[in-house]
């Protein structure tokens, strides 16, 4: 007899319905898997066989074949044991699954227990676009699907809860959360920009770079506060929208990094890995394609603190997806693209001492030294950060004043502000921010009157900017006049987005 069972199953960030057909005939017993299962797949025969008997259920003793289709992709996972086990089941005639617009997914245990799995989201996001109504999967994945409004789910703790429910003798109930309840539970942040003593500059130019979602590197001393600094940048950046947590959570829950508690991101992320990171772990890879740390920051921050310490290979690989805002990835069996929208923070000291310019302590570096220590950062990686600001000392006055400094919810009031205006400017152009402005987006909002033009003219002979770093100066220059609430951008707007590459020529040539 033939059965057939719907599922789901991942291509990259986006799933796919994978159909599960399984045939049972006389023969000698045998157990064959086909339409490119992994070797998590194919190992999930031994347990659905073991989940099947210890849930008082009887494995037929006979030939089975199950067909994963599409059969021309590979099918990775352990995702598939649940719809495999109960196709089996309807095949042998123990259990009538009605016939509807649902899918299951889930990895069993040997005893019967599901157990949880990853990228449960954007799978059940693809199967709710295709008119599945209905799905049945893990409980400790019910929440992250219930997210999506006017689906059904159904979470169950063993296979056993699944056959109780479909012969009628204890339904589970539909599973069922409160966005809004999450936004307003999770919506709270720990640090806070009046704890930083001083530094009104730096301070200002993370203003800008929240309020258009430009990159930034901070240059300064070994205690300057570079690093509390950026800890706090989470705090002004502007709310995340609802289609906005989605995107982030898809990618997490591929990772694994989504959690009953908290089932859909509402923070915007902020990522911080360690300088000894590879490539892969960055940008993304391996045999099956993961996301990498730059695509786990989509829609947040990536922080790379002391950028010269990072691997050359590992910092290059970021040059395609900082401008390009997604990350592709190729291998043999097939390509995959993460979205990597990010604001990238950077910091390092000026010199291997850390103290090259600084006003208090003198540097020990030889010149060679500091060329070859800011040689490790390349032209065309610092061409792709939008500002470069000088990070000083904090002086002993500054560290005893009494009075705290202005407040993350200040700031983020006014970077709010700035955004609202970028989205009902771009709200036909799928941009979202300054940062993200194409050419034909720029010569339409970007237009200076003669007095600016000079100017930039200037800058751009005296600096020896590149073509990018002049567009990146045009797109500055637009955050800081939104966030004055000016509609064209002035001299003065550019004069501030000038001083933001001075470091240019200070360090780097």
């Amino acid at each position: 007899m033939i059965a057939q069972v719907n599922s789901t199953a991942l291509l990259g960030i986006d799933g796919y319905i994978a159909d599960v057909e399984i045939d049972i005939s006389n023969g000698l017993p045998a157990f064959d898997m086909v339409g490119l299962p992994d070797a998590a797949v194919k190992e999930s025969k031994e347990r659905i066989r073991a989940a099947i008997k210890n849930t008082g259920l009887v494995m037929p003793a006979k030939r089975i074949t199950v067909n994963l289709a599409p059969a021309g992709i590979k099918k990775e996972g352990p995702g598939f044991d649940l719809p495999i086990a109960v196709g089996i089941l309807a095949a042998s005639e123990q259990l009538v699954v009605p016939k509807e617009n649902a899918v299951f997914l889930g990895e069993l245990s040997l005893n019967g227990d599901l157990r949880r799995i990853n990228g449960v989201l954007p799978m059940v996001i693809s199967a709710y676009q295709k008119g599945i109504k209905k799905v049945y999967l893990p409980l400790e994945n019910a929440c992250e699907a219930a997210v999506i409004d006017g689906l059904e789910v159904y979470g169950a703790k063993s296979l056993k809860d699944i056959v109780l429910h479909f012969t009628g003798q204890k339904k589970i109930n539909p599973y069922t959360v409160n966005v809004d309840d999450i936004f307003r539970k999770n919506n709270t942040e720990t640090f806070d920009f009046k704890d930083v003593k001083g530094q009104p500059f730096v301070k200002r130019a993370l203003e800008i770079a929240a309020a258009g979602g430009h990159n930034i590197l901070m240059i300064g001393p070994p205690g300057s506060g570079k690093t509390m600094i950026a800890q706090r940048i989470p705090s002004i950046l502007p709310d995340m929208s609802f289609e906005e947590s989605l995107e982030v959570t898809k990618i997490h829950s591929i990772a694994g990094l989504v959690s009953a508690e908290s089932p859909i991101l509402t923070q915007r992320p902020f990522r911080h890995p360690h300088h000894t990171i590879s490539s892969v772990g960055l940008s993304g890879g391996g045999s099956n394609p993961r996301p990498g740390e730059i695509s786990l920051s989509h829609n947040g921050v990536l922080f790379l603190d002391e950028l010269p310490e990072f691997r050359r290979d590992a910092l290059e690989a970021m040059r395609q997806p900082l401008e390009d805002g997604e990350v592709t990835i190729v291998r043999a069996g097939g390509t995959v693209t993460y979205p990597c929208s990010v604001m990238m923070v950077a910091s390092m000291n000026p010199c291997p001492c850390g103290y090259y310019g600084d006003r208090t302590r003198e540097c020990s570096c030889s010149k060679t030294q500091i060329l070859k220590y800011m040689g490790k950062i390349s032209g065309p990686l610092l061409d792709r950060i939008d500002l470069h600001i000088e990070v000083p000392a904090v002086s002993f006055e500054d560290l005893e004043e009494k009075e705290s400094g202005e407040s993350s919810a200040q700031i983020k009031e006014r970077v709010n502000a700035a955004r609202k205006v970028q989205l009902e400017r771009y709200k036909d152009r799928s941009v979202y921010s300054n940062s993200q402005l194409t050419p034909e987006l720029m010569s339409e909002h970007c237009s200076l009157d003669s007095e600016s033009s000079e100017l930039l003219k200037q800058a751009f002979d005296s600096l020896g900017l590149s073509a990018r770093a002049h567009n990146r100066i045009l797109k500055v220059a637009r955050t800081i006049a939104d966030l004055a609430g000016e509609e064209n951008i002035r001299a003065e707007h550019i004069a501030e987005a000038i001083q933001y590459r001075s470091l240019d020529k200070k360090f780097f040539n």
